[in-house]
């Protein structure tokens, strides 16, 4: 029964990543997320409801579309398995409860931000919006668990990386510093100093990669979007044990 459960935690994390898809597709773009339906981008043929199983339908069509042969993106199933297997382990850290779905939902938000960020350089105002309005509802559902520390995650959060933009002359981006604020809305302000201190080293490390590497060069552009979220997924799985390591620590 347990294994079943799973099973279905991971489809439904498909699922979910396959509206996150369409979500990366067309609001960068400023088409709407509901209308037309799902459909090539190259031949536009309206897909089917065989054409749209997460994973299933990529693997049978062999990456290509149905009806047109046109080459389908490798990022579809990336990010299918990658909301699968993030809801997994949000399931198998939290149990299924309000927090468990708060994070799943935000795991979405941070999807999808993350690849447009990757894609296109931004960070869209319409997702973190819908982020702070889904914050809300959470917020009212989990009012046991109090509301100023979220509050004053979201100051700190966005806060920090707005004074590290205007430091340094506007080397953080706007959307950076709107979804801080946003995660910070979500897991309190303890967590969200373990996310910024996490993010910051993750995101050298990874520039530096990247520059090795000559994937990009000291100058380009590059996104921080995805080190924030990996630093988001650590500190949810593993904050709080850190913090109180780190508080013995110094305490000797």
């Amino acid at each position: 029964m347990e294994i079943l459960l799973y099973i279905l935690i991971f489809l439904f994390g498909t699922i979910i990543g396959s509206f996150v898809n369409v979500v990366i597709h067309r609001i960068p773009r400023k088409e709407s997320i509901v209308y037309p339906p799902s459909h090539c981008p190259k031949c536009g043929h309206e897909l089917k409801t065989i054409d749209l199983i997460p994973i299933l339908s990529y693997i049978l069509l062999k990456g290509r579309c149905r009806y047109c042969g046109e080459k389908i993106s490798v990022r579809y199933p990336i990010v299918e398995v990658l909301a699968g297997i993030v809801f997994l382990i949000i399931y198998y850290k939290f149990g299924l409860d309000f927090k468990a779905f708060s994070y799943m939902f935000l795991s979405s938000i941070l999807i999808a931000v993350s690849f447009i960020d990757i894609e296109h350089k931004i960070i869209p105002n319409k997702i973190i919006l819908v982020g702070f309005i889904g914050g809300i509802f959470f917020r009212i559902l989990m009012s046991n668990y109090g509301f100023m520390d979220y509050i004053i995650g979201l100051i700190l959060g966005g806060g920090i990386l707005l004074l590290i933009s205007l430091i340094s002359g506007g080397e953080m981006g706007g959307g950076d510093i709107k979804l801080m604020a946003l995660i910070g809305f979500f897991i309190g302000w303890k967590l969200t100093i373990l996310v910024l201190f996490l993010s910051v080293i993750i995101g050298a490390l990874g520039g530096i990669i990247l520059v090795a590497l000559k994937i990009k060069g000291r100058k380009d552009y590059i996104p921080f979007a995805p080190y924030i979220s990996i630093a988001w997924l650590i500190s949810i799985l593993y904050g709080y044990e850190m913090l109180n390591y780190y508080i013995k620590f110094i305490r000797g």
